[in-house]
C-alpha cells in the first residue's frame, strides 16, 4: 500500500529512523550516555527526594556489580521486579540491564496464582520485590525457580529521617504491610551497599539480546511474555523521541509520571524516552490518591504529562485540578485505552493545552501510531504511523484492504517484537504471513493516513447481525453532564443474538436510566441502543486504569 501518510509528518520529523538506530547497540548505552551527558541534571524525584544522573548511574551500576559478583547471575538470567513508581525502580532495573540480563517487570497488585504463573513461566532467577506485596510472594515461592529475594520499603531510598518516618506510617499506622515470612530474604538497600563498581564487567551485548519479558495482561487468556530486545526497545526510543522532537527541549523537561514504570507505556515512554533527554521523572507512587496527587502536581512547573483516559477523567472532576499550574505543559500524552472526546475537550478546557493520543500495545514497545504534535483539537484517531513504521487494515483472511475500509490493525516496523516466551504456537497466531503483527484492534485509515480505532475485536457485540462496537457507545454516553465512568458490554438475548448492557457510574446522583435511554436515542442509531443499565459506584479496572470489561462480562 502507498504510504499516503508521509506528505502529512511534521516538519523535521524523518520517516525513516534507521541509520538513527545504527548509532545503538544496547538499551545501556543510551543509559550511560545520559548519565554522562546530563550527569549534574535531576533524573527521578519522588516523595520529597531527588535522584541525579550521576547517582542514578553510581547506584545502578553497583547494583550491576552486586548481580553478577554477589549473586553470580549471568547475561540473560532473568530478574523480576515488583514495585511501583519508587526510586529503587530505576536503580534495579538499570542495573539488570547493564550487567546483560533481562528485566521481567510484575505487577505488585498480582493475585498468588498470576504472580506464581509469571515467575515460573519467565524462569525468573532473582526478585527485587517492595515489602507490601511480599505475603503474595511467600505464597509461591516454593513452586518457583526464583533463588534471590531482595526486599525493599517504600521510603527505603529517601534519606534520613523520611525514610524512617514514611516507612512506619505504612507500616504501623496505614497498615499496609500484610504478615510475610520470607527466612532467606535480603534487604536490598543493604544489599546494593554491597557492590563494588570496579569489580563490574560490562557484557558484550547486541541488538537481538533479550532486554524484557514483558508479560500481557491476560485479557486474553493465560498471560504471555513478549519478547522485547534491545533493538525493539532502542527503536521504540529513537522512533518516540523523533516524533515528539517538536515540542522538547533537551536538559530542560519536567515529565509527571502516574503510570507505573512496569507499564511499557510508562517505561518507554516515560523512564527511556524522557531519559534520554535529560527530562525529570516526577514519579507518583499512588495515582489513586488524586488529592495527594494533585497537591504534587503544584509543586512543579511541569512540562510534560503521560496518563489514560480513567486517569485524566478523574483529575479533571476533581474541582482542585483547576488550580494547578499549567503555563508550563507542552505536551499531554494519553495511551493505554481509547481517549474519550468528553475527556479530550474537557482537558484543553481546563489547562489550555490539547490531549494527544497516541497508541500502541506491549508487543511493538509499544508506540506504533501518535497524532501530530501541532494537534490543537481532539480529532477521534489515534494518530498517524511513527517513523519506520508501516501499518495496514487487514480483513480477517488477510488480505490488505483499501483506504477507508473496516479490519484489523496490523503493524510492521523494528519495534514489533520477535515473539511471544517459548510460546510459538501464540507467535504464530499474532503474525501474518507477509510479517504484521496482528493487534486485535478493529480500525479504518483514512485518506490522509490516520488511523482509528473502531474497539477490540473481542469486544464487539453483535445485534441483530450488526456489528456495534463499545467504543463507539462508550464515547457517546460520556458526553452526558451527569456521567463520570462508563462500560459498555454484550449481553445475551434471545431476539437479537446479543443486547447491549452500559455500566454506568454518576457524576450526578440524580441521573436516571430513561435519561441515558433518552440521550443515547439522540445521538445513535436504534440498534445501538442499551436495552439494560446499571448503575455502579465504581468499574473494576487494571492497574494503570483501564476499564476490565472481560471482569464485567464475568460477573
Amino acid at each position: 500500500m502507498e504510504k499516503v501518510w508521509l506528505k502529512h509528518y511534521q516538519a523535521g520529523v524523518p520517516a525513516n529512523i534507521e541509520d538513527q538506530m545504527e548509532n545503538y547497540h544496547s538499551i545501556p548505552q543510551i543509559l550511560e550516555e545520559s548519565f554522562k551527558q546530563y550527569s549534574q541534571l535531576p533524573a527521578y524525584h519522588c516523595m520529597g527526594k531527588t535522584l541525579t544522573y550521576q547517582e542514578i548511574d553510581r547506584l545502578s551500576l553497583k547494583f550491576a556489580s552486586y548481580l553478577q559478583n554477589h549473586l553470580k547471575l549471568k547475561k540473560g538470567d532473568r530478574v523480576a521486579l515488583m514495585m511501583p513508581n519508587i526510586l529503587q525502580y530505576p536503580v534495579a532495573l538499570f542495573g539488570i540491564l547493564r550487567a546483560g540480563m533481562v528485566a521481567v517487570n510484575v505487577n505488585p497488585l498480582y493475585t498468588p496464582r498470576e504472580l506464581e504463573h509469571q515467575l515460573k513461566d519467565s524462569g525468573t532467577a532473582a526478585i527485587v520485590i517492595f515489602e507490601n506485596a511480599c505475603h503474595t510472594l511467600e505464597h509461591v515461592l516454593s513452586k518457583t525457580e526464583v533463588k534471590h529475594v531482595l526486599i525493599t520499603s517504600i521510603g527505603d531510598m529517601l534519606g534520613f529521617p523520611k525514610s524512617l518516618i514514611v516507612n512506619f506510617v505504612i507500616r504501623k499506622v496505614k497498615k499496609m504491610v500484610p504478615a510475610y515470612n520470607i527466612p532467606s530474604a535480603l534487604n536490598f538497600v543493604d544489599e546494593l551497599a554491597k557492590g563494588d563498581e570496579t569489580k563490574f564487567v560490562k557484557p558484550q551485548l547486541t541488538k537481538e539480546d533479550i532486554a524484557f519479558l514483558q508479560y500481557t495482561g491476560g485479557t486474553t487468556g493465560v498471560a504471555k511474555g513478549a519478547i522485547l530486545t534491545h533493538k525493539n526497545i532502542i527503536a521504540n526510543i529513537t522512533q518516540a523521541r523523533a516524533w515528539i522532537s517538536p515540542l522538547i527541549q533537551k536538559g530542560q523537561e519536567i515529565i509527571i509520571t502516574p503510570l507505573p514504570l512496569y507499564h511499557i507505556f510508562s517505561l518507554t515512554a516515560n523512564c527511556f524516552v524522557f531519559g534520554s533527554i535529560g527530562g525529570l521523572n516526577i514519579l507518583i507512587t499512588n495515582p489513586r490518591d488524586l488529592p495527594g496527587f494533585i497537591k504534587e502536581l503544584k509543586k512543579w512547573k511541569f512540562t510534560a504529562f503521560t496518563g489514560v483516559n480513567t486517569l485524566f477523567n478523574g483529575l479533571l472532576n476533581n474541582p482542585e485540578f483547576k488550580t494547578v499550574d499549567f503555563s508550563s505543559l507542552r505536551l499531554t500524552l494519553g495511551g493505554g485505552m481509547a481517549v474519550q472526546k468528553a475527556v479530550a475537550e474537557k482537558w484543553k478546557a481546563v489547562t489550555g493545552k490539547a490531549l494527544i493520543e497516541a497508541y500502541g500495545l506491549t508487543e511493538t514497545s509499544p508506540a506504533a501510531c501518535i497524532n501530530p504534535m501541532d494537534l490543537k483539537e481532539y480529532n477521534g484517531f489515534i494518530g498517524l504511523p511513527i517513523s519506520s513504521t508501516d501499518i495496514v487494515i487487514k480483513d480477517d483472511q488477510e488480505n490488505t484492504l483499501p483506504i477507508g475500509g473496516t479490519g484489523e490493525i496490523c503493524i510492521k516496523g523494528p519495534q514489533v517484537m520477535p515473539g511471544y516466551w517459548k510460546r510459538d504456537d501464540e507467535t504464530a497466531k499474532v503474525m501474518t504471513a507477509d510479517g504484521y503483527f496482528k493487534t486485535g484492534d478493529i480500525g479504518i485509515m483514512n485518506e490522509d493516513g490516520f488511523i482509528k480505532i473502531v474497539d477490540r475485536k473481542k469486544d464487539m457485540i453483535l445485534v441483530s447481525g450488526f456489528n456495534v462496537y463499545p467504543n463507539e457507545i462508550e464515547d457517546v454516553v460520556s458526553q452526558h453532564p451527569k456521567v463520570f465512568e462508563v462500560a459498555a458490554i454484550g449481553v445475551p438475548d434471545e431476539k437479537t443474538t446479543e443486547a447491549i448492557k452500559l455500566f454506568i457510574v454518576k457524576k450526578d446522583p440524580s441521573l436516571t436510566a430513561d435519561e441515558i435511554i433518552h440521550f443515547c436515542r439522540e445521538n445513535l442509531t436504534n440498534y445501538k441502543i442499551p436495552r439494560h443499565i446499571e448503575f455502579r459506584t465504581e468499574l473494576p479496572k487494571t492497574n494503570v486504569g483501564k476499564i476490565l470489561r472481560k471482569d464485567l462480562r464475568g460477573q
